[in-house]
C-alpha cells in the first residue's frame, strides 16, 4: 500500500505545483497591463527618444538646507551659490530622472547589437541622446560653474553649500557621457560617467535638498 501512495502523492503535488506556475504566468503576462506602461524593451527596440523640454527657471519659494557640519559654513554661501542650485533643483526634478532612463536605454540598445554602430538605428538613437544631454549640459554648466569652492585646512576643496559639490560632480560626469558617446565609444568606455552621474544624483536625490 506504502509503494502505491508514493505516486499519488506525486501526483497531487505536481499538479499543484504546475497549477501555480500556469498562474504565476498569467499573473506575469497581465502586470505590464494592469501596471500601465509595458516594461522597457530588455533589446532596446525602442525609437529614439524625442527632445526634452527647454528648462526655464521660475520664481520659487524654494531655500537651500544647512544640516549639521554646514551651519558654520553658511557665511560663506552667496546670494549667486543659492539662485544656481535653486535652478538646477528645478532642472533635477523635471528631466534627471528622464535623461537617467534614456542614456540607460541607449546603452542597452547599443550592447545587445555588440556595439556596433551601424546596426539599425543606434546612431540617430545615439544622436538624439546626447542633444538631450548636452541641453542639460548646456543649462547646467553656468549654474555649477557659479557655485562657491573653498579650501580645507588640508588644502581640499569644499563647497560651504550643502549639496553644492553632488550636482558640481554630476554636471562633470554627464558632460563625459556626452563626449563618450558623440565619440562612438562603446559602452563600457562611458559605463564609468554613466555610474558617477548616477551616483551623485542618488545622492541629491536622498539628500531631499531640492525639496
Amino acid at each position: 500500500m506504502a509503494g502505491a501512495a508514493e505516486p499519488r502523492w506525486r501526483r497531487r503535488a505536481a499538479a499543484l505545483l504546475a497549477g501555480l506556475g500556469v498562474a504565476a504566468c498569467a499573473a506575469l503576462s497581465a502586470a505590464p497591463s494592469a501596471l500601465g506602461d509595458p516594461a522597457p524593451d530588455p533589446v532596446g527596440h525602442e525609437p529614439p527618444p524625442p527632445r526634452l523640454p527647454v528648462i526655464v527657471p521660475t520664481p520659487s519659494d524654494w531655500q537651500p538646507k544647512f544640516p549639521a557640519l554646514y551651519e558654520d559654513s553658511r557665511r560663506h554661501v552667496t546670494d549667486a551659490d543659492i539662485t544656481a542650485q535653486r535652478e538646477m533643483c528645478q532642472w533635477f526634478t523635471a528631466q534627471y530622472d528622464e535623461l537617467l532612463q534614456q542614456i540607460d536605454r541607449f546603452n542597452v540598445k547599443l550592447i545587445s547589437r555588440h556595439g556596433d554602430w551601424a546596426a539599425d538605428d543606434v546612431v540617430a538613437h545615439a544622436d538624439a541622446v546626447t542633444a538631450n544631454i548636452d541641453q542639460s549640459v548646456a543649462f547646467l554648466t553656468p549654474r555649477a560653474q557659479a557655485l562657491t569652492q573653498t579650501r580645507t585646512f588640508a588644502g581640499d576643496n569644499y563647497f560651504p553649500l550643502y549639496q553644492g559639490e553632488s550636482f558640481y560632480l554630476m554636471w562633470q560626469h554627464l558632460s563625459n557621457v556626452s563626449g563618450g558617446i558623440r565619440a562612438r565609444q562603446p559602452a563600457w568606455f562611458t559605463g564609468p560617467s554613466v555610474q558617477r552621474f548616477k551616483y551623485w544624483g542618488s545622492r541629491i536625490n536622498r539628500s531631499h535638498v531640492c525639496r
